[in-house]
């Protein structure tokens, strides 16, 4: 069975080494490094967990001209992390420099997976209309976007668990669909928009999921994760 990621959204390694002492040592975790903590504890920080034998998802969302983003994957890929993330919203031009970037490190076996974030969970219908001023729906929005992922070759997209039927339905059954906005039931969804619990995120196939505050934020974090970790598992009897 997959793990859930959990997002150390913290803003230095002192939170981070805190929060992951909360967890037995021989527990291999799969972990999201975002841009705030990545700005604090950099590559070394990156590869000290790396080092301690847990799954990186280095989630810094790249969004920048084809050649600077080619030449930022080509860095960042060759750490050894699992997962790193781009911005559909750059264009099919970014999207494939993002892959020749990858790729030029060598073996694919090796490398991580590329994926990029369709439209964030935090924006609402309203906000997609009224701010980036697109007219088709948020659904139609993210399909086209991953549709433009899929053509660039990459090997999934970031987006909302409501969003995964129908991204499987113009995509591949090979395309990952990695689910941030996971919260439980009885919690609140913060600045999320679009969220789900760990087991309706299983019933509409997605293939990982990524939780943060629900775990980092919670009175006992490691019986947090468990829990959801559970309730994941139990429900995904597919993977």
């Amino acid at each position: 069975m997959t793990r859930p990621i959990i997002a150390l959204d913290f803003s230095d390694q002192e939170a981070m080494t805190h929060f992951l002492r909360l967890f037995p040592t021989h527990e291999k975790l799969y972990l999201k490094v975002g841009m705030e903590l990545f700005y604090q504890i950099g590559i070394n920080g990156v590869q000290t967990l790396i080092d301690a034998g847990h799954d990186v998802f280095l989630d810094l969302k790249l969004h920048d001209i084809p050649h600077t983003v080619a030449r930022s994957v080509r860095l960042l890929s060759g750490l050894g992390i699992r997962l790193l993330n781009v911005h559909a919203l750059g264009g099919v031009k970014m999207m494939q420099a993002a892959k020749a970037g990858l790729m030029a490190n060598g073996s694919a076996t090796a490398l991580p997976k590329l994926i990029a974030v369709t439209q964030l969970t935090s924006t609402s219908e309203m906000q997609l209309k009224s701010e980036q001023l697109v007219t088709a729906s948020m659904m139609q929005s993210v399909s086209h976007l991953a549709s433009l992922a899929q053509q660039a070759g990459l090997d999934g997209v970031v987006c909302s668990a409501l969003e995964v039927k129908t991204i499987k339905q113009v995509t591949n059954s090979d395309f990952i669909c990695v689910t941030p906005g996971i919260r439980l039931a009885q919690t609140t969804s913060d600045d999320q928009q679009r969220v789900v619990t760990p087991q309706q995120a299983a019933e509409l196939g997605s293939d990982r999921i990524v939780v943060g505050r629900p775990i980092t934020q919670a009175a006992d974090p490691y019986r947090a994760y468990q829990q959801i970790k559970y309730l994941w598992e139990a429900n995904n009897v597919t993977r």
